[in-house]
C-alpha cells in the first residue's frame, strides 16, 4: 500500500453529505412546491416520461398551471403542509399519466420552504389492501401477550415483518455503547445465509446515517444496481432529502449490499425515548419493490414492537431497582449503627459488592486505604483514586474497559477491567470504588470489520468489504457492562452518603456553637471569680504581716509559725487567682500580630532567669530561631514560661543544660526548648498542657499548675500547636510549631 493510501481517512464515507444526494431511485418521481409562491423549485428527471412534462420547462412555474390535475390533488396538503421531521401525509391518488399506470402511492413531507411531494406505483403484484395486511398484524399484537422475554418479542417481529414484505431475510439488529451493531433475532428462507448473532461494526453506518435513521424511519432500496434519476432546480442549493422516501442512497452503499449479496434491503427503525435502539433490517437476493402501504404497516408494527420493548425492558429495570434497593436499605441501616459511615460499609463488604453486582470494591479517604472481595491492592487503588482526583471529578464515573482509559489497569485487568467510582467529598477527595474482573469473549464479526483501500487507475477509493464469512475476534481487558439499574443504585447511595456528611457537619456546627457559648461563660464566670478573689487574699496577706509585725512579740514560737504559714498560703493563693485571671483574660484579648525577633525576646528573658539567680551555673545552647508574626505580648509569655520551666526543673543538676533551637517542617516553624532536668513520664504528657494540672509536688518545685496551660492556649490562637516529650529523670523538651504564614520579615 503506497504513503497515499496510508494517509486516507478511512473514515471520508462518514462526511458524505447523504441527506443532499442530488438524486432519486426511478422506482418514482419527485416535486418540491415552493410554499411561498406555489411553483415548482425541484423536480425528478423522470417526470417527463410519466407526467409529459419537461422537468426544465416546468422549474419557476406555477404549481397549478403546470400540472393542474396533480395541483388539485395536493391543494388541502399544501395549504397546511406538514412539519419538518414529522410523520408523512400517506394516501393513493388517482392520474392520467403516459404509463397507463392510473394509481399512484403519494407521500409529503417538508424540505425548508418547499413541501416534496413523492409518487410511487405500486408493484404490480402487490396485494396491500388493509383487508390482506389487518390479519398479520392482529396476530402480532395478540402473540405480544404470550412473549414474555425480549428474545421472543424479537423473533415475533422478525417473523411478521417477513411475512408481510416476503423478504428473503429479516434481521433485528441492536446497537451497543459503541454503535457496532448485533444481530439478536433473524428470520429467513434458504436462499441467503444467517447472521443470527453476528455483529457488524459501526463503520457500517456511520454517525450521520444513523441520525437519518432516527429521524425518517423507513428506507427502501428495490434495486442495488439502479440508476439514480437527478433532481432538477434552478437553485443553486440542493434540496435537503433527510424525509424523503426515494433519497437516492451512497454509491458505496450500494457496492456494500452488491458485496453482500442482496439486491434490495428495507430498514425500519427502532426507537427508544426518540433515541436510536436498532433497525430491522430486510434483505432480498434478487431486486425487490414493496408497497408504500406495506412499509407503513411493517412501521406501525415496528412501533407497537418498540413500545413492548420499552414495557419488557422497564420492567427488567424495576424488577432490579427493587432489588437494589433493599440492598441500599441494609447499608443505609449499617452506617447508622455506625460512629462513622464508612464503618458501615466496610465492615458489610457483602452488601457493598452486591449493590453494584461488583466482585471487589474499595472505600478511599486521603488517610486510610479499604480494599475489599477481589479488588486490586492497596498501592494499585491508591494510583488509581490519584487518577480519578485529577482526570474524573464527576459524581459518578463508570466504565466496562478501564484498561484502555487508564493504562495501568492492565495489569490488574482479571481484577479490575470494570469500574464504577462515586465521589462522596470534593473537600477531601473521597471515594467508593466498585471492580469487575475481565470477562475474555469471542465476538463474531460479519466479515473483516475493516474497510479495504483498493488504488484504482491512479487514484484510491474507500470501498466496503467484501467477505462477510464469519471472522473472530477475541476481546479482552473489558467487563460486564454496568446496568443501568446498578448505576443508580449507587448514585442514590452517594445522595445518602452526602446527605450523612452533610446533617452530621450541621450537627458539628450546632455543638461548636454551643461549645464556643459555654467557653464564653466560662470565660467570664472564672475572669469574675478570679477578680473578686484578689482583694480577699492580699487582705489576708496584708493583715497576717500586720499581726507578726505589731503583735509578734508577744506570740509564742508555735504562733508565729502558725502566722507565716497563713501568709505563705495566702500569698500562693493570691498568685494562683492573678494566674487564672491571666488565663481567662487571655481568650478575652484580641490578637495584636506583628513582626518579633524571636532572638532577641529569648536573650532578654535568659538575662532576667539569670538575674534572679546569680549562682546558678547552667549551659545555655541557643541555635537559630527565625522571627515570626505574633502578638509580642503573649508571645514572650509564651517562651517566659517555657525557659522559666526548664531553669527551674534543673536546678537539681549540678550542671543544668537548656538548647533552644527551631526547624522549619510541612509548613510550619518549630521551635523547642530541651533540658536535662527532672523530666516527666510520657503516660501522664496529656496532662501537661492541663489548668491546675502537675506531675510534680509542691513542695519539690513551685508552681500553680497553670503556665503550660496558658503556652498551649496562646499557641492555638496563632493557629499553631505544643506538645511535649520526657522520660522520668532524663530531661524533657517541649515543642512549639507556628504556621509559617504567620511569619514577619525581620
Amino acid at each position: 500500500m503506497t504513503q497515499q493510501m496510508q494517509d486516507l481517512d478511512l473514515d471520508a464515507c462518514a462526511r458524505e453529505p447523504i441527506h443532499i444526494p442530488g438524486s432519486v431511485q426511478p422506482h418514482g418521481m419527485l416535486l418540491a412546491i415552493r410554499l411561498s409562491d406555489r411553483t415548482i423549485a425541484y423536480a425528478s428527471a423522470n417526470i417527463a416520461g410519466t407526467l409529459g412534462v419537461d422537468p426544465g420547462s416546468a422549474l419557476g412555474q406555477p404549481f397549478a398551471q403546470a400540472l393542474p390535475a396533480l395541483s388539485r390533488e395536493f391543494e388541502a396538503d399544501l395549504a397546511d403542509p406538514p412539519p419538518s421531521g414529522s410523520t408523512r401525509t400517506l394516501r393513493t391518488i388517482r392520474l392520467d399519466t403516459r404509463d397507463g399506470v392510473g394509481a399512484y402511492e403519494a407521500a409529503i413531507s417538508r424540505s425548508g420552504e418547499c413541501a416534496v411531494i413523492e409518487l410511487e406505483a405500486p408493484p404490480r403484484d402487490a396485494a396491500s389492501g388493509l383487508d390482506v395486511l389487518y390479519p398479520t398484524l392482529r396476530r402480532f399484537v395478540e402473540q405480544l401477550q404470550g412473549a414474555s422475554t425480549v428474545d421472543t418479542l424479537c423473533h415475533l417481529a422478525a417473523q411478521d415483518i417477513r411475512r408481510m414484505t416476503g423478504f428473503d431475510r429479516v434481521l433485528i439488529y441492536r446497537f451497543d455503547a459503541q454503535w457496532n451493531g448485533t444481530v439478536i433475532a433473524e428470520d429467513r428462507n434458504e436462499v441467503l445465509p444467517s447472521y443470527l448473532d453476528l455483529r457488524f461494526p459501526a463503520s457500517d453506518i456511520p454517525a450521520q446515517a444513523r441520525e437519518l435513521y432516527r429521524r425518517n424511519r423507513q428506507r427502501i432500496i428495490p434495486d442495488a444496481n439502479y440508476v439514480p434519476v437527478p433532481i432538477q432546480s434552478r437553485s443553486p442549493d440542493p434540496l435537503d432529502l433527510s424525509d424523503s422516501v426515494l433519497r437516492s442512497v451512497s454509491p458505496v452503499h450500494l457496492e456494500y449490499m452488491r458485496n453482500m449479496g442482496t439486491l434490495a434491503s428495507m430498514s425500519i427503525s427502532i426507537l427508544r425515548d426518540g433515541d436510536l435502539w436498532g433497525l430491522i433490517s430486510c434483505h432480498n437476493k434478487e431486486p425487490k419493490r414493496v408497497s408504500l402501504q406495506v412499509r407503513n404497516a411493517c412501521d406501525f408494527l415496528t412501533q407497537i414492537f418498540s413500545l413492548q420493548l420499552e414495557a419488557r425492558e422497564n420492567t427488567a429495570l424495576a424488577e432490579n431497582r427493587l432489588r437494589l434497593g433493599t440492598v441500599q436499605t441494609r447499608l443505609l441501616a449499617h452506617m447508622a449503627a455506625e460512629d462513622h459511615f464508612i464503618a458501615g460499609l466496610v465492615n458489610h463488604p457483602a452488601d457493598l459488592m452486591l449493590l453494584a453486582g461488583a466482585e471487589g470494591a474499595a472505600v478511599l479517604t486521603q488517610d486510610h486505604c479499604w480494599c475489599l472481595g477481589r479488588a486490586p491492592d492497596e498501592e494499585q487503588v491508591k494510583a488509581l483514586f490519584a487518577w480519578l482526583s485529577e482526570h474524573h471529578q464527576e459524581d459518578v464515573f463508570a466504565t466496562d474497559r478501564l484498561p484502555q482509559v487508564y493504562p495501568p489497569a492492565k495489569t490488574f485487568a482479571d481484577r479490575a477491567s470494570g469500574l464504577v467510582s462515586i465521589s462522596i467529598s470534593k473537600a477531601h477527595a473521597s471515594y467508593v470504588l466498585w471492580f469487575r474482573p475481565e470477562v475474555v469473549q469471542t465476538v463474531k464479526w460479519s466479515g473483516n470489520p475493516q474497510k479495504a483501500v483498493e488504488e484504482e487507475a491512479g487514484s484510491i477509493r474507500l470501498h466496503p468489504r467484501r467477505s462477510f464469512e464469519i471472522w473472530k475476534e477475541t476481546v479482552r481487558e473489558h467487563s460486564l457492562p454496568w446496568d443501568q439499574s446498578e448505576i443508580e443504585a449507587v448514585k442514590e447511595l452517594r445522595n445518602a452518603i452526602v446527605g450523612i456528611v452533610l446533617r452530621r457537619a450541621e450537627e458539628l456546627a450546632a455543638l461548636s456553637d454551643e461549645l464556643r457559648r459555654s467557653n464564653k461563660e466560662l470565660e467570664a464566670f472564672s475572669y469574675s471569680v478570679s477578680h473578686d478573689l484578689r482583694a480577699p487574699f492580699r487582705h489576708i496577706v496584708g493583715y497576717s504581716e500586720l499581726l507578726k509585725k505589731q503583735e509578734g512579740g508577744d506570740l509564742s514560737e508555735k504562733g508565729r509559725r502558725y502566722v507565716d504559714t497563713i501568709i505563705d498560703s495566702a500569698y500562693t493563693a493570691g498568685t494562683l487567682v492573678d494566674n487564672l485571671l491571666r488565663f481567662s483574660h487571655m481568650g478575652r484579648t484580641a490578637l495584636r500580630p506583628r513582626p518579633v525577633d524571636v532572638t532577641a525576646l529569648v536573650e532578654e528573658i535568659r538575662h532576667r532567669l539569670l538575674a534572679n539567680m546569680p549562682q546558678r551555673h547552667i549551659e545555655w545552647d541557643i541555635g537559630d530561631l527565625p522571627p515570626v508574626k505574633a502578638d509580642p505580648v503573649l508571645i514572650r509569655l509564651v517562651f517566659e514560661n517555657l525557659l522559666d520551666n526548664a531553669v527551674k526543673y534543673t536546678r537539681t543538676r549540678t550542671k543544668a543544660r537548656i538548647e533552644i533551637g527551631s526547624e522549619r517542617r510541612d509548613g510550619e516553624t518549630i521551635f523547642f526548648v530541651r533540658d536535662n532536668g527532672v523530666g516527666f513520664d510520657m503516660k501522664y504528657v496529656d496532662k501537661l498542657f492541663g489548668v491546675f494540672q502537675r506531675l510534680h509536688r509542691v513542695e519539690e518545685f513551685e508552681g500553680t499548675g497553670i503556665g503550660l496551660a496558658n503556652v498551649r492556649r496562646i499557641v492555638e490562637r496563632h493557629g499553631g500547636r505544643a506538645w511535649a516529650e520526657g522520660a522520668p529523670d532524663r530531661g524533657a523538651t517541649f515543642f512549639v510549631a507556628l504556621p509559617n504564614h504567620n511569619e514577619g520579615a525581620a
